[in-house]
């Protein structure tokens, strides 16, 4: 019976952190298919330390596929201080912290209550339908002239307060910021890949507020095979999916993402109301 249990949870470990690779970085909304898909198929909830094993597998994902231009971000930020010119590169970097600012100030502020309130089937399926459709709108009639080193100071605020919308389950939020990116005149491979550069620092916050729960908790019945089998598929599966997503989608668009949403949406307001 133990080993029945120990497998069962490898097993369910392993469908979760895909789920989250995949869901990360696709703007179908992470956190609510991790919500919903232990409460559809009745399993037992995943735990603090689950989340955050996936949430470091996809930070692992992101910085490995980025590690060039995150490297050359870094020499450039830091030689910003000493008196350098402020390079493209320092430029993004500066852009990508601040992008980051809205969603550390909401999620202290309103993390605890937002996962009160807004984590039952319909809340995100709401969430999942609305941002679908200004998903859907902003890539149907956003130019697409700009690349991500043009991201001035103030696209990197509204970007960053779209990030923080994404601390509600559904909203997603590679989703939401590349919504924003659209809207604001970014070619799709621009927003997405701005997109997954503010995921590192986005990613790290959420991942350390985890920890932090996890430490503070007294849930002590960690299981760290099963966890550490957690990190690694979720870092491959986040890796593969990034490679993917930016070589289709300035073919295919955001659109076929807002359909699967309003699919999935339409589906949960038929089972839950």
């Amino acid at each position: 019976a133990c080993r029945l249990a120990h497998i069962l949870d490898a097993f369910h470990a392993i469908v979760l952190a895909i789920i989250q690779g995949l869901s990360e970085f696709l703007p179908i909304s992470s956190s609510g298919h991790l919500v919903l898909v232990p409460h559809l198929l009745g399993w037992p909830d995943q735990g603090l330390a689950f989340d955050v094993a996936v949430h470091v597998g996809t930070l692992f994902a992101v910085v490995a596929y980025f590690r060039r231009e995150l490297a050359a971000m870094a020499r450039a930020w830091f030689g910003s201080f000493a008196g350098g010119e402020l390079t493209p590169d320092a430029r993004l970097a500066w852009c990508v912290l601040i992008g980051t600012i809205p969603v550390g100030v909401v999620g202290l502020a309103f993390g605890g209550l937002i996962e009160e309130k807004l984590r039952s089937p319909l809340a995100v399926a709401t969430l999942l339908a609305a941002f679908g459709a200004l998903m859907w709108l902003a890539d149907r009639f956003g130019r697409r002239v700009r690349d991500e080193y043009s991201v001035g100071w103030r696209d990197a605020v509204l970007i960053g307060c779209a990030q923080a919308l994404a601390l509600m389950p559904g909203t997603s939020r590679s989703g939401v910021t590349m919504t924003m990116g659209r809207a604001l005149g970014m070619t799709r491979e621009a927003a997405a890949r701005f997109s997954f550069l503010l995921a590192v620092p986005g990613i790290g916050m959420a991942g350390a507020y985890e920890f932090l729960k996890l430490v503070t908790s007294e849930d002590r019945s960690v299981d760290w095979g099963v966890t550490g089998l957690a990190v690694l598929v979720a870092a491959v599966t986040g890796y593969l999916c990034i490679a993917w997503l930016l070589r289709v989608i300035s073919r295919i668009g955001l659109a076929p993402f807002a359909l699967y949403r309003f699919a999935l949406a339409a589906l949960l307001f038929w089972m839950f109301a």
